[in-house]
């Protein structure tokens, strides 16, 4: 079982345009509120630099010049358009059944109108200066904040460009969720990311399609996205769902020293 779901050109021409438009009002209003107001600055064993502006945390790119955006993450709340896809039946129904097909599934199976959210992002790999991002699980930081449940989390990307190789589309392992809590790699300072050394990269798929397709994958699926050097931006909406009533990732706190339990 891949584990993957891909779903080709979901969202209308003009439904990506409204979205685009939403995810650069969202990132605006945040780099705003960064730029004029008192934050909270954290840096990460691996020197990434996080900072953190009512609830939102944007991740700035590490060897970008000047500044750009590599995440932002809470963004629930802050547009309608963004906010109405945790409804939308097209997201809800496909990832019940990504859900409900994974080794730790719940004992009854969810319906679409029992999903939750887990947390709402915005991925960016701006032109030029898009980095990539290592061979990872979702799941050893989700299992730091939220432990057992986070088995039980799944993603839905919206692509708000369309994804090729040049501009650092995602490659995944399929399958690679069956195996649980991948080995991770000794020599990272955050402990997070898998052991290159574990990846079969020969089973590796990279996922290309255009803007308006959806990829919906578990949190232990390994994954990896490739720098962009293109002279176009890819932009990405990442919906992460749980069964409903249960805390989102903004009301939990992250603990490193549950990295232990996965070893």
């Amino acid at each position: 079982m891949s584990g993957y779901v891909l779903l080709p050109r979901l969202f209308t021409a003009t439904e990506v345009e409204r979205l685009r438009d939403a995810v650069e009002q969202v990132h605006a209003t945040v780099v705003s509120a960064a730029e004029a107001g008192e934050t909270t600055v954290t840096v990460w064993p691996d020197g990434h630099r996080l900072e953190t502006i009512d609830g939102t945390t944007i991740h700035w790119e590490p060897d970008a010049p000047g500044k750009a955006v590599r995440s932002l993450s809470p963004i629930s709340g802050m547009s309608p358009v963004i906010d109405a896809l945790w409804t939308d039946g097209r997201l809800t129904t496909p990832m019940a059944s990504v859900l409900n097909s994974l080794p730790t599934a719940p004992s009854r199976p969810l319906e679409a109108a029992e999903l939750g959210p887990f947390v709402a992002k915005l991925n960016f790999k701006r032109a030029g200066v898009g980095s990539e991002f290592a061979w990872h699980q979702d799941f050893p930081y989700w299992y730091c904040c939220a432990g057992d449940a986070a088995y039980q989390v799944a993603t839905a990307i919206v692509m708000l460009d369309d994804n090729t190789v040049e501009n650092g589309a995602m490659t995944l392992i399929p399958g690679s969720h069956l195996a649980g809590p991948a080995p991770r790699d000794p020599r990272e300072p955050t402990g997070l990311l898998v052991d290159p050394r574990s990846v079969d990269e020969s089973a590796a798929v990279t996922i290309e399609a255009p803007a308006g397709s959806v990829l919906m994958f578990p949190g232990l699926m390994v994954h990896r996205s490739a720098p962009n050097r293109t002279a176009t931006d890819r932009r990405s909406l990442l919906f992460c769902f749980q069964p409903a009533g249960r805390p989102e990732l903004s009301a939990l706190t992250y603990n490193a020293e549950r990295l232990a339990d996965l070893a």
